[in-house]
């Protein structure tokens, strides 16, 4: 299992496997500027390699983009679908590649890829492939997505179940990257949790001030991920806020992680980020 940071790892990893397809490329698409991805998709398909994209139905301010997107597509000889519209957004960014699914925090954009703070993963677990195909055939084939794994995040359908219980079973340390944590659920839990003991720190926004719970905003960079560490052991890396609308209304896509490797280098940039945060802060005024 691979982790992408960025923007320190940049459009490189992205474009890299790519490259490296010999038989099919499956990519979901929300957002898309990024000439080099395309340019890549181009040349798989004119070696071979059978490319499948599926675009989202619209996405706010852009869906001319994403029109013009799917003819260059369908131009260089991939096969292009649009999602169905009977939900709100489908938000979600997954790619597979011959057998090793990429779900990423990011679209392909050069906002999202150079100038924000983002994770993606990258993982052969064939299980979880398998799972995530099931979910891209019902999202082509506009047909319904029953969950089968407990790893694989995806709202509506599991995202809440899994979440939950993920931040539940914290006993230490929750850490968090997420711009509005305003689901009341999971803000009950959240404090369940400190009256239990466990530190919680957000990279972002909370709806209410929770006792215990310290929030921060990120320095510098623009914040486009949901990331939770648990433990230091275990790490979640998806599309989905800890709000209503994403974990009961959109289409979201996540992933559970159980490598602690991964949850050590998330934790570590997180805790640079919430240092340069503190410092970042303006300086009170002496009394």
């Amino acid at each position: 299992m691979k982790l992408i940071i960025q923007p320190d790892d940049g459009v490189t990893p992205v474009v890299k496997a790519i490259k490296k397809a010999k038989k099919a490329i499956d990519i979901v698409i929300f957002r898309f500027d990024r000439t080099e991805i395309e340019k890549a998709l181009d040349a798989a398909v004119d070696r071979g390699v059978v490319v499948r994209a599926l675009i989202a139905h619209t996405n706010r301010g852009g869906e001319q983009k994403l029109r013009k997107l799917e003819q260059r597509l369908l131009a260089y000889g991939a096969t292009v679908s649009r999602t169905a519209d009977d939900l709100p957004r489908y938000h979600g960014k997954m790619m597979i590649v011959d057998g090793a699914l990429h779900v990423y925090g990011f679209n392909y954009t050069k906002l999202d890829i150079e100038k924000s703070r983002s994770f993606g993963v990258v993982t052969r677990d064939k299980r979880l492939v398998a799972e995530a195909m099931k979910l891209f055939e019902a999202d082509n084939n506009r047909t319904n997505y029953t969950p089968g794994h407990p790893r694989l995040v995806v709202s509506p359908e599991s995202s809440r179940e899994i979440l939950t219980a993920f931040l539940k079973r914290a006993r230490k340390q929750l850490l968090i990257y997420d711009a509005a944590v305003t689901d009341n659920l999971v803000q009950r839990v959240l404090a369940e949790r400190v009256k239990a003991g466990v530190a919680i720190r957000i990279i972002g926004g909370l709806e209410k001030a929770l006792p215990g719970v310290k929030v921060r905003k990120l320095a510098d960079l623009r914040l486009h991920v949901r990331a939770i560490v648990r433990d230091g052991e275990e790490a979640f890396i998806g599309s989905q806020s800890l709000r209503k609308l994403e974990l009961d209304g959109r289409r979201e896509v996540g992933v559970v992680v159980h490598d602690s490797r991964i949850a050590k280098k998330i934790t570590a940039v997180f805790d640079a980020d919430w240092a340069h945060a503190q410092k970042a802060q303006p300086k009170e005024k002496a009394s």
